[in-house]
């Protein structure tokens, strides 16, 4: 489903300093071909995959083939798919005719023959095999994690959210562009079953192994397309939620079921408290599974992974360090807040990945909020600052799949607690937040979009605030004194010249709002101790 407003540059950038965000980085064609909508993507919308794929856990290889249906936006007789070494395509047909294809890196340029006509839907078909990369530290490597559980039993499954869907299987390794529904059929040894995204539609049950066909009905990302294979066995509920009754389906090795029944209390909780804040599950046709994974977790659409050893907290830590972190599975919560926040609205580029993090990140806040009472969302996020630099900005490189700093997250979250802060009514930003998900349904966007709905929404001009918080990596400091004993003199500094955000301080014991500018400005105060209200992520400096 192409979702673009405009076209992504493309060019072949190579060797760009980045000199303005403190670092040197050299850009290659092989990131352009990566990271940009190329004119050989450009060109036509993906409507539908089936992919079928046999497992040989034995050999830790795969064997399967991806057909592709396609409309036709314009004429053009090249497609790039991806597929990253060492696996390798076999073969692509069309109508039944082979194509001849060329290799460059992970891109395969495919040379049609037919005549694509605009309007129309087209079908590819794409056979591949191989051994695919082995994850080494999944979920944030990504490939394939090949192990076996308690029992002995092969326990397998894909992550890819950083290195792309084509490290497993061939695609159209962009996010610009969201398949509309797609069939995913596993073929796995007897005694294992396959998990993957969407409603299972049957089983094929042969001599030897068993194939699992499973259908998204909804857009999905690609790299939220994922395999997991194991000796599963399954429980459920069903949570009458917004629009109506969702199937929420558990899926864990036979041997945890006990702790799992206990510890997944918190996925209907972590329901609840979503729809309250971002608006109805965005994926009910689908339904809403966690399956057990042999790694922490990732947010694969409507298939949750989960590995966070069935306790509370980050693997039994609060990443806060306030207690209140210790009030949820972290793994349930944040992967789970992520189908609204990356599944539901999906970036064009990673370099917008704040997108995805920021506002997950924030959701962890929301969930303490909504079971536990406002000050212990806000304790719980303000708890996460220990944990910012403020060395590179949150925004990366366009085109070039270059996402921006770590900061996306704890400091993404401490700037989304400040835009509440900011506009003064919990109702609004509550809407606001909902808003978005429903503006933004099953679309990908840019960052742009997202920042000119919120101040659209907030009825507030928040351009100078996104692009001090997103797009620099200092953090505002906000210098004041006392000129005499009556009045006050104050300004933002560290920070680009047009930043003008509000700000509650408490100079007294009276809280007060002031909208500083860079430039000083001053009112009538008695001399007292001037304090940043705690909920605005700035600094601040008294000068003598």
């Amino acid at each position: 489903m192409n979702r673009k407003i405009g076209p992504l540059i493309f060019g072949i950038l190579l060797s760009i300093p980045l000199t303005a965000i403190g670092q040197q980085v050299s850009f290659t064609r092989a990131d352009t071909l990566r990271g940009s909508i190329t004119p050989e993507r450009a060109w036509w919308d993906l409507t539908y995959y089936h992919l079928n794929v046999e497992v040989f856990p034995e050999t830790k290889s795969i064997k399967g083939e991806n057909k592709v249906h396609y409309k036709v936006d314009k004429p053009h007789q090249l497609l790039q798919i991806d597929l990253q070494e060492p696996l390798k395509i076999t073969a692509v047909t069309q109508d039944s005719k082979a194509l001849e294809f060329k290799r460059e890196g992970a891109a395969h340029f495919i040379t049609l023959i037919k005549n694509q006509e605009p309007g129309k839907v087209e079908e590819l078909i794409i056979q591949y095999e191989g051994t695919p990369k082995e994850a080494e530290r999944p979920p944030w490597d990504g490939g394939i994690t090949w192990t076996k559980d308690q029992n002995g039993k092969h326990f397998i499954a894909s992550s890819n959210q950083g290195i792309g869907s084509s490290i497993w299987w061939p695609s159209k390794d962009h996010p610009a562009d969201e398949v509309d529904s797609m069939l995913i059929s596993v073929k796995v040894p007897k005694g294992l079953m396959n998990i993957s995204n969407g409603r299972l539609r049957k089983v094929e049950e042969q001599e030897d192994s068993n194939t699992y066909h499973w259908f998204v009905s909804n857009p999905i990302n690609d790299y939220g397309v994922n395999i997991n294979i194991g000796d599963y066995v399954h429980f459920g509920e069903k949570y009458k939620g917004e629009k109506g009754f969702l199937d929420m389906d558990y899926y864990v090795l036979r041997y945890n079921l006990e702790k799992a029944k206990d510890q997944f209390k918190d996925a209907i909780r972590m329901m609840e408290a979503f729809e309250h804040w971002f608006g109805p599950y965005p994926f009910y046709e689908d339904s809403y599974k966690l399956v057990e994974a042999p790694y922490l977790g990732m947010e694969h659409q409507s298939s949750i992974t989960y590995g966070n050893n069935f306790e509370n907290g980050y693997r039994g830590t609060d990443l806060s360090e306030t207690g209140w972190g210790m009030k949820f599975d972290f793994i349930i919560i944040h992967e789970s807040g992520h189908e609204w926040f990356a599944n539901n609205i999906t970036y064009k580029d990673i370099a917008d990945m704040w997108i995805h993090e920021s506002f997950t990140n924030y959701s962890e806040s929301l969930f303490l909020d909504y079971h536990y009472g406002k000050e212990a969302g806000q304790e719980y996020v303000r708890g996460t600052r220990s944990k910012i630099e403020n060395k590179l900005p949150i925004i990366g490189r366009y085109s070039v799949h270059y996402r921006g700093s770590a900061d996306m997250y704890y400091k993404g979250g401490n700037i989304l607690n400040t835009l509440r802060e900011i506009i003064q009514d919990d109702e609004k930003w509550r809407g606001i937040l909902r808003g978005l998900n429903q503006k933004f349904y099953h679309q990908t966007v840019n960052s742009a979009q997202v920042e000119n709905y919120i101040s659209s929404q907030a009825d507030m001009d928040l351009s100078a605030f996104f692009d001090q918080y997103l797009r620099n990596p200092s953090l505002p400091v906000l210098e004041y004194y006392f000129s005499d004993n009556e009045t006050l003199r104050y300004r933002w500094t560290n920070c680009i010249p047009s930043f003008d955000m509000p700000v509650d301080i408490l100079l007294g014991g009276s809280t007060l709002r002031i909208s500083p500018s860079t430039q000083w400005m001053e009112l009538k105060a008695n001399q007292a101790e001037v304090k940043v209200a705690q909920n605005f992520y700035v600094g601040s400096f008294q000068l003598r």
